[in-house]
């Protein structure tokens, strides 16, 4: 198989991250939970997953660097944490569903209202985003990269045009490894990121790195570890948004593919956009089809047949030429309809840096015959 829907989850996994899930699978005890010798020791490696994230994206400290399932979990602990009675939010149209969802559902319990930038010639221009606060507005939630587009808006310029006291979200689903993230030097206060996509580790890897500026409530409420004595949770970080076990296996993976990504970004960056180019300018030289995406570093490249409904098209990309993409609405509905997509969607090709000009040429061939 072809294997193009690495932004739903990553399909190649470096050889020390396959090697960190085994080992940790073979030797694991609950980190933070007991004094012995292997416990201690899965501690110490969760402690070290923290201060490289921190130090990878720019961030606050390893005590705020908050381990979750998901990336759509650590969105919800931000957005559910940090909105309270009569604030108002500001966001895109690029957005995911994991923040779509949580501002709607807030908003259907009376909590918050919020509104939505449009695009304008594909993009989020940070002027007309800025013309969306208002006196109540607690914060600005934006992706660092659409998973339709690959559509990247300029984090640094919103902050700049954002008012002091307004917080910055950024879902880093897509962009988390593939562009350059400084959350100090953006100004971001929160960024959520999915281990199992751009940095290479397994599934319900995930986590959410927030600002001194933050104070997030908890989301799930039980055992950490410490504090037992309590029957609130601590009130110190991380281990206040912390409840439950944490998966040290997905952890182990995740700082081994944050190593990884530490010394590849760049050439990973490269050859995306090679990669994404490629296939832009072969779609350009088929009438059929129409492209919806620029070349990116982040390797998504959506597209659509004239007649041929994504989803359909999809299904034979699998069936017919063993090519996994995917198609439909991508949980992000909002810039299908400002892309004048929607309901049908798109066919989305997604690349990742250990492919090659092959995969571009097999996916053309195939597209050409359809």
């Amino acid at each position: 198989m072809i294997y193009l829907d690495n932004a739903a989850t990553g399909g190649f996994k470096p050889e020390q991250v396959q090697n960190a899930a085994a080992a940790a699978l073979k030797n694991c005890a609950n980190p933070g939970r007991s004094g012995h010798r292997l416990s201690l020791a899965c501690a110490e490696r969760v402690l070290a997953c923290r201060e490289l994230l921190s130090d990878l994206f720019g961030g606050y400290g390893y005590e705020r660097v908050v381990f979750t399932r998901s990336c759509t979990e650590a969105l919800n602990v931000a957005l559910f944490g940090l909105l309270s009675q009569g604030d108002h939010v500001v966001t895109t149209c690029l957005e995911h569903n994991s923040v779509l969802r949580p501002l709607e559902e807030l908003k259907r319990r009376g909590v918050i209202e919020y509104d939505v930038v449009p695009l304008e010639n594909g993009k989020i221009v940070p002027e007309t985003l800025a013309s969306f606060v208002k006196e109540n507005t607690r914060l600005c939630a934006v992706t660092t990269a659409s998973n339709v587009t690959g559509e990247a808006p300029d984090l640094s310029a919103i902050r700049h045009l954002l008012p002091a006291r307004v917080l910055l979200v950024a879902d880093g689903a897509q962009g988390a490894g593939h562009l350059p993230i400084h959350m100090q030097k953006q100004g971001i206060d929160a960024l959520a990121i999915a281990g199992h996509k751009g940095l290479f580790a397994m599934q319900g890897a995930a986590a959410l790195l927030f600002s001194e500026r933050t104070a997030p409530r908890p989301l799930l409420f039980g055992g950490t570890g410490s504090e037992s004595f309590n029957l609130s949770m601590p009130e110190f970080y991380p281990d206040r948004l912390e409840a439950g076990t944490l998966s040290y296996p997905a952890i182990a993976t995740l700082f081994e593919g944050a190593l990884y990504v530490k010394a590849k970004r760049k050439e990973h960056f490269d050859r995306l956009f090679e990669l994404t180019a490629a296939l832009h300018a072969a779609l350009f030289s088929m009438p059929q089809y129409k492209a919806y995406f620029s070349p990116n570093g982040c390797g998504i490249a959506a597209f659509a047949h004239r007649d041929v409904p994504s989803e359909e098209a999809a299904g034979i990309l699998s069936e017919k030429f063993d090519i996994a993409v995917r198609g439909g609405l991508h949980c992000a509905p909002l810039v299908h309809k400002a892309l004048s997509t929607f309901p049908d969607g798109l066919i989305r090709a997604s690349f990742s840096a250990d492919q090659t000009l092959r995969d571009v040429e097999a996916l053309v061939r195939a597209l050409r015959q359809i």
